[in-house]
């Protein structure tokens, strides 16, 4: 597997635009089109919440009854959401104004909106943004990072991956952008991200290697605990590298869900490194438990404490909150056998060992704790199971930006 630059464009027939349509944000790009040259096979993962926003109806309808997709049509400023029958007609609207100016099935745009909630789409603008970016349409790179930009809301930077490997001899490209800085607590998977694929695969496992892989990427990140109305990931296969189809889990399909897992954790942990008002990413890893849902629940619980993730942007190594967050996860462990390290390129320090303070160096550990992105590490010794987690530290900017979004 090799990794490589790009996201949305760099697999084979995959194009890209973006426009300033003037949806909420002025001045900047807030309209996005990803489009395949020939109709793909489709996945997608979605929120939990019971609240969903009219695009995650949308979109659920065509991923689970569509046999192909072929557009994506995402805008930012706005989520859609909470918006009732008007806002379940934008999306079809939306498409429709897709469907005209590609020359494509309706029934094959997909439609995302990320921004406040409650206010109505301007459906006219989304129609004059479509035709506006249909003609500008490109395969570069460049053309996928712009798309990633347009995207963004309260995101500092664009969030892109892509990696190749090799499938009977033909080279597969996997490729993504993702956008998410706050309401971040997916229960499958972040706000929003879209990835696509050139591998030739049957609809059935590109959906079951989704489905699997956000158990141990999107939803393994947290920012403030809030899971979004509009949380959708969406895969896109289009087959165009050629290479024989993937019909059943031999090695051609470990390999594609090896470059996909990659993909996916990349985009992950830049949304958890760019969370709202942050200032590190807090990667928790713990090891030596007797199951995976046992090392899960841990290190959730601990990447979500809201102490935690302040002694983190203080530079604290506040220990003595990492083990309490894990004492009220609900998972079982002896809190009398577990080592601490905290870990950054810094270096690394042992902070406890069998629950008690190693007498560890202050300053060291300050040191440590003062890089961009931190890791704690946690052993329970009870087993060979381990889980990651995403989130971030905990500053005054997460209240000023939440304090005054809607203004």
């Amino acid at each position: 597997m090799n990794i490589i630059t790009g996201g949305v464009t760099a697999a084979k027939g995959f194009q890209a635009a973006s426009t300033a349509a003037g949806i909420k944000y002025q001045g900047r790009t807030d309209m996005a089109m990803v489009y395949s040259e020939v109709p793909c096979k489709a996945a997608g993962t979605f929120t939990t919440n019971i609240v969903k926003a009219a695009p995650v109806k949308w979109d659920q309808d065509i991923v689970y009854n569509q046999p192909e997709a072929q557009v994506i049509i995402c805008n930012s400023g706005i989520a859609n959401a909470c918006t009732g029958k008007e806002g379940f007609e934008c999306c079809k609207e939306t498409a429709l104004a897709a469907a005209k100016t590609l020359k494509v099935d309706p029934d094959s745009v997909l439609v995302a909106s990320t921004g406040v909630i409650g206010m109505q789409l301007p459906v006219q603008k989304l129609a004059a943004g479509v035709e506006a970016m249909a003609p500008e349409l490109d395969g570069s790179l460049e053309a996928g990072n712009q798309a990633a930009k347009a995207i963004m809301t309260t995101d500092t930077v664009e969030k892109e991956a892509a990696v190749q490997f090799e499938i009977g001899g033909k080279t597969v490209t996997v490729g993504g952008m993702c956008k998410g800085s706050g309401m971040i607590h997916p229960n499958m998977c972040t706000m929003l991200g879209f990835v696509t694929t050139d591998v030739n695969i049957s609809k059935e496992l590109l959906q079951e290697a989704l489905s699997q892989d956000v158990k141990d990427t999107y939803n393994m990140v947290s920012v403030d605990g809030d899971t979004s109305t509009n949380d959708t990931v969406l895969l896109l296969a289009n087959g165009m590298a050629g290479n024989p189809e993937i019909t059943e889990k031999n090695e051609d399909y470990r390999a594609f869900c090896q470059a996909l897992n990659y993909v996916n954790t990349q985009l992950a942990k830049k949304i958890a490194g760019d969370g709202e008002g942050a200032t590190a990413l807090f990667e928790v890893k713990i090891i030596g438990a007797e199951s995976k849902e046992q090392a899960v629940t841990l290190s959730k619980s601990v990447v979500t404490s809201s102490l935690t993730k302040a002694a983190i942007y203080g530079h604290d190594a506040n220990w003595g909150r990492i083990l309490c967050a894990m004492g009220y996860s609900g998972a079982q462990f002896d809190p009398e056998k577990v080592d601490l390290y905290f870990e950054s390129r810094a270096g690394k320090i042992k902070i406890i060992e069998n629950g008690v303070s190693t007498g560890y160096s202050e300053d060291e550990a300050t040191k440590i704790l003062s890089e961009d992105a931190v890791t704690a590490i946690a052993d329970i010794k009870m087993g060979d199971c381990t889980a990651t987690a995403w989130g971030c530290d905990l500053t005054y900017d997460y209240v000023k930006i939440n304090a005054d979004y809607r203004s």
